[in-house]
C-alpha cells in the first residue's frame, strides 16, 4: 500500500452508532480485566514469581492485569534474543517490513473502540482523548511505513564519471524501546514500529502504570506474522531490568519518552561503554516540557481562553505539551482570567466510561500526591487558587482541574514541569516580557501565541525557543506527518516523531562506490598528475 498518507479521522461520537460501539467495547473489555500476561523473549512466553499489578486510575480497586517481573537474567535473555534475530531481520526487503506495519494498522482500525476502551480502564482516558490516542497509533503506522519505502528507494548523488554510486541506509542493531504511560497505545506503537520497520530488532518494556495496552499491541504484532524475537515483551521495574537492557553491550540504541530525571539518567549510562561493545549508542529521548501560552493585548480572548483551557486540561494535563503556564498581558489579564475560570468550571470531571466525561483520574497515588503538593506549592508563594483545587483520592486518583493566578515568574510551579491539572497564570508587563518569561525555562518542547499582530506572530517564530510553535491556536494535539513532534534544550532531542527526520534516527547511511568500464575517472586523472 503506497497510497498518498492521511490522518485517521476521530471519531464523532455524538452520532449513536459510534457511541453504541464504544459502549459495547468497554463491556467487552471489561469481562477480559484481571488477566495474568506473560513475559514473550523470542516468542517463549515466561513468568516468574514476582508479578505487578496494573490498575484503573479512576476505580483504584480494579485491576486491569497482571504482569511478571522480569530479572536481569530475563533482561539479558531478550537482548540476546533480540540480537539474534537481528542476524536475519536486518535482511528482510524493506517492502516486506514495511507491509507488516500495514497490516498492523489495519487491525487497529479494525479493533479501533476496543483498543480504546483498554486505555480508558488502564490510564483513565475519557473517550475523545482514547480515540485520538488509536487514531495517532494508525498515523505512526501507516506514516512510517511508507517513510520507510521512501528510504529504500533510490537516494540522490552527486554523478559522477566512470563510477556506480549508491548510498543505502541500514538498521543499527538491538534498541530499547522504554514508552511513557500518557500515550500508551500512540506513542508505545510509534516507536517501536519506527525501530522494528527499519530492520532493527526490540527490545520493548512499557510503563508499568500501562502494560496492558503494550501487551495488546504485542499480540496484534504476533497476528500480522512479525517473526519472533523482533520485538520481545518486557515487564518490570527501570532499576531492576531497566538498566540492565540500557548498559548491555548488544544495545545499539536507545528510544526513551518519559520524565527529564529519567531521560537523563538513560543519556549518562548510555555514554558509558561496556566491554564487548563497539559502538557509541544512541539515545533517542523527548522528556517533557513546561509549556507556555502567550496571550498578547490584541488576541482575540474568546480563542485565546478556549485554547488554553482546551491545552491545560485535555487528559489531565497528562501531556508533555500540555499548557502549564498562560502567559497573558497585563491590560487583558483580568478579562482573560474570568474567560479561563468560566471554561474550567464546565468541565465535567468523573469515571472515563461515561460519554459525558471531560476529564478523569490522574495516573496514580504517586501524581496524585505530587500534584496536590505542587498546588499547595503554588498558594504557598503567593498564587491564588481561582478555580478547582479540591481532590478525592477515596475511590479513584481525582483532581479538579486547577487555576492557580497571580503566580510570579520563577516561583516553583512556574519552572516546574507539574503533570497534572494544574495552570499558572502569570502577569506580563507586555509583548517582551512574555516572551522573556516564557523562554526563561530548562525546557523547550510547545508553546503557543494569541495574537492579532503578524509582527509579533514573527518575533514568535523567531525568538520563542520551542520545538513546537503554534500560532492562534492551542498547544496540544500534534499531527503525524503534519506536526513533525519534539523538543529543544531538557525537552529531548529534538526527535521530532512523525515527520520525515525521525526514521534516520534508527539507521544508518551505507556508501558502496563501484568503478565500472575501463574510464579513468576525473578523480583519478587529477590524483595522477
Amino acid at each position: 500500500m503506497s497510497t498518498e498518507f492521511r490522518n485517521e479521522p476521530f471519531t464523532d461520537f455524538s452520532k449513536e452508532e459510534n457511541a453504541q460501539a464504544m459502549r459495547a467495547a468497554l463491556e467487552k473489555v471489561k469481562t477480559e480485566l484481571g488477566q495474568e500476561y506473560p513475559l514473550v523473549i523470542g516468542g517463549e512466553r515466561i513468568t516468574t514469581d514476582g508479578k505487578l499489578d496494573s490498575f484503573n486510575p479512576a476505580n483504584r480497586t480494579q485491576l486491569v492485569g497482571r504482569f511478571q517481573k522480569a530479572t536481569k537474567e530475563l533482561a539479558n535473555q531478550a537482548v540476546e534474543s533480540a540480537y539474534e534475530a537481528f542476524q536475519s531481520w536486518k535482511n528482510t526487503d524493506a517492502k516486506v517490513r514495511a507491509d507488516f506495519l500495514f497490516r498492523v494498522a489495519a487491525v487497529i482500525r479494525e479493533r479501533k473502540h476496543e483498543l480504546s476502551a483498554w486505555m480508558i480502564y488502564e490510564v483513565a482516558k475519557t473517550w475523545a482523548e482514547a480515540d485520538g490516542d488509536t487514531a495517532e497509533a494508525i498515523d505512526f503506522c501507516e506514516f512510517y511505513a511508507r517513510e520507510l519505502l521512501r528510504y529504500a528507494g533510490d537516494q540522490p548523488l552527486v554523478k559522477l564519471e566512470g563510477e556506480d554510486n549508491h548510498l543505502n541506509y541500514i538498521p543499527l542493531g538491538v534498541g530499547a524501546v522504554i514508552p511513557p504511560w500518557n500515550f500508551p497505545l500512540a506513542i508505545m506503537a510509534g516507536m517501536t514500529s519506527a525501530a522494528f520497520v527499519t530492520g532493527n530488532t526490540v527490545v520493548l518494556k512499557p510503563s508499568s502504570d500501562a502494560p496492558t495496552i503494550a501487551y495488546k499491541f504485542f499480540e496484534i504484532l504476533e497476528e500480522a506474522g512479525l517473526p519472533a524475537g523482533v520485538v520481545n515483551f518486557m515487564t518490570g521495574s527501570g532499576a531492576e531490568v531497566g538498566d540492565v537492557i540500557v548498559d548491555h553491550p548488544k544495545t545499539r540504541f536507545i528510544a526513551f519518552t518519559g520524565s527529564r530525571e529519567i531521560g537523563l539518567r538513560i543519556n549518562e549510562r548510555a555514554a558509558k561503554v561496556h566491554d564487548g561493545q563497539i559502538w557509541i549508542k544512541r539515545v533517542v529521548a523527548e522528556m517533557g516540557g513546561k509549556d507556555a501560552i502567550i496571550v498578547a493585548d490584541d488576541a482575540d480572548l474568546e480563542e485565546a481562553a478556549t485554547g488554553v483551557v482546551q491545552s491545560a486540561f485535555g487528559f489531565q494535563g497528562q501531556k508533555c505539551s500540555a499548557c502549564s503556564r498562560a502567559i497573558i498581558d497585563a491590560s487583558v489579564y483580568d478579562q482573560m482570567l474570568e474567560k479561563i475560570v468560566e471554561r474550567t468550571e464546565k468541565i465535567k470531571v468523573g469515571g472515563p466510561n461515561e460519554a459525558t466525561t471531560n476529564m478523569s483520574a490522574v495516573i496514580n497515588e504517586k501524581a496524585f500526591k505530587t500534584i496536590n503538593d505542587y498546588i499547595d506549592k503554588g498558594v504557598s508563594e503567593g498564587g491564588r487558587v481561582i478555580a478547582g483545587g479540591g481532590s478525592d483520592g477515596e475511590q479513584g486518583f481525582f483532581i479538579e482541574p486547577t487555576v492557580i493566578a497571580d503566580v510570579k515568574a520563577g516561583a516553583t510551579i512556574e519552572q516546574e514541569e507539574i503533570f497534572g491539572p494544574v495552570l499558572a497564570v502569570i502577569k506580563a508587563n507586555d509583548y517582551d516580557d512574555a516572551l522573556q518569561i516564557a523562554n526563561d525555562t530548562q525546557f523547550g518542547l510547545t508553546g503557543a501565541v494569541y495574537s492579532a499582530d503578524e509582527e509579533k506572530l514573527e518575533r514568535a517564530r523567531r525568538e520563542f525557543h520551542v520545538g513546537n510553535l503554534y500560532l492562534n491556536r492551542k498547544c496540544t494535539g500534534a499531527l503525524v506527518g503534519v506536526h513533525p513532534f519534539g523538543g529543544f534544550n531538557m525537552s529531548g532531542t529534538d526527535s521530532k516523531a512523525g515527520g520525515r527526520d525521525y526514521l534516520l534516527l534508527f539507521m544508518q547511511a551505507k556508501v558502496s562506490a563501484e568503478k565500472v568500464g575501463a574510464t579513468t575517472s576525473p578523480l583519478e586523472k587529477r590524483a595522477a598528475i
